[in-house]
């Protein structure tokens, strides 16, 4: 990952995300939670979770309004 002048990280550069995931991690106003798809487990049926990618957490949304 690469992170230019003004703290912003490239696209290009960027982490892939999950299928569960609503944002690139470190993203201002994101924070990891629990997976719902394998409740945090990493796994589903004995194979890493399509949501999570295995790593039982996902990059959501906080906050409220």
């Amino acid at each position: 990952m690469t992170i230019s002048g003004d703290g912003e990280r490239r696209a290009a550069d960027a982490e892939p995300l999950n299928p569960g995931d609503e944002a690139q991690p470190g993203a201002p106003g994101t924070g990891e939670n629990t997976c719902p798809a394998c409740s945090g487990s990493g796994t589903l049926n004995a194979a890493p979770c399509p949501e999570c990618g295995g790593t039982g957490i996902v990059i959501e949304g906080i906050g409220g309004g």
